[in-house]
């Protein structure tokens, strides 16, 4: 339990240190997070309650990976969709927690690759090489172009 709240914590910190620092509604146009292979912007986030019933289908997944560890890259958040794709829920998130495994450092030399979209998580889940945990925080951050 102790150790769930502590990545909770560190999961908290990490999005909004890599998400925009922007005041909320003020515009960030610099790289904040990876969507279908490419970078976005972002404004400054807003909480929302967490889905009733049945309608979890109407976030899309931000995956934070909490140990990347090549020194010389910089991993973004990855988002499950993004606009232009008919997926994407308008910035609607439901917060995820993924971690190389040993075996996935193991496959690539020891120094995980960044990755940029869903697919390369879900294909690195279906390794071994990622662990994904959700974790129940939900919140709005529409995606805008980078300039």
């Amino acid at each position: 339990m102790r150790k769930s709240i502590k990545l909770i914590v560190a999961t908290l910190l990490l999005l909004s240190t890599q998400l925009a620092s922007a005041d909320p509604g003020q515009p960030n146009f610099m790289a904040a997070l990876y969507g279908d292979g490419q970078v976005w912007g972002t404004k400054g986030t807003t909480s929302i309650p967490a889905p009733r019933g049945g309608n979890l289908q109407s976030f899309d997944k931000l995956y934070v990976i909490t140990n990347f560890n090549d020194p010389d890259a910089v991993q973004l958040p990855v988002s499950e969709a993004a606009p232009g794709n008919p997926a994407y829920n308008g910035g609607r998130w439901y917060l995820h927690n993924v971690a190389w495994t040993a075996a996935g450092f193991l496959a690539y030399g020891g120094f995980a690759p960044v990755l940029k979209s869903a697919g390369e998580i879900e294909f690195n889940a279906s390794q071994g090489y990622l662990e994904i945990t959700p974790v129940e925080v939900f919140f709005q951050c529409p995606l805008l172009p980078v300039k």
